[in-house]
């Protein structure tokens, strides 16, 4: 279990490396095995921007489960929503070194068909 989590943050450092040079806002993905919550961070790394979970009211009473591929869909609509209240259209994409697959996947394709760019 060590050993998977170090796995994770040694590819999430190597992500966030890659983003810092970018100097774009980014949307940046957690996951746990009962929710899934994403955030877009400004450039410096200092301010929320816009945040979307499945831990929010709303989304509780849409969603009978929050850890399934469902939610991870619900959220990137939302969060892409969020963002454009917000005038954000372009987003660089941080998973934090979670593997591009299953719900952190579906996050990214329902926020690119609501109009956010990465």
């Amino acid at each position: 279990m060590k050993r998977e989590i170090n796995t994770r943050l040694r590819r999430a450092r190597q992500i966030r490396r890659k983003i810092s040079g970018l100097q774009a806002d980014r949307l940046c993905v957690h996951r746990t095995p009962r929710h899934i919550y994403a955030q877009i961070i400004d450039k410096t790394g200092g301010k929320v921007l816009a945040s979307a979970s499945t831990v929010e009211p709303d989304v509780r009473g849409q969603v009978k489960h929050g850890g399934n591929v469902e939610a991870a869909k619900l959220i990137g609509k939302r969060i892409a929503e969020k963002a454009k209240t917000a005038g954000i259209t372009r987003v660089a994409f941080d998973r934090s070194g979670f593997k591009y697959h299953g719900r952190v996947k579906a996050l990214a394709d329902a926020a690119r068909e609501n109009g956010l760019e990465f």
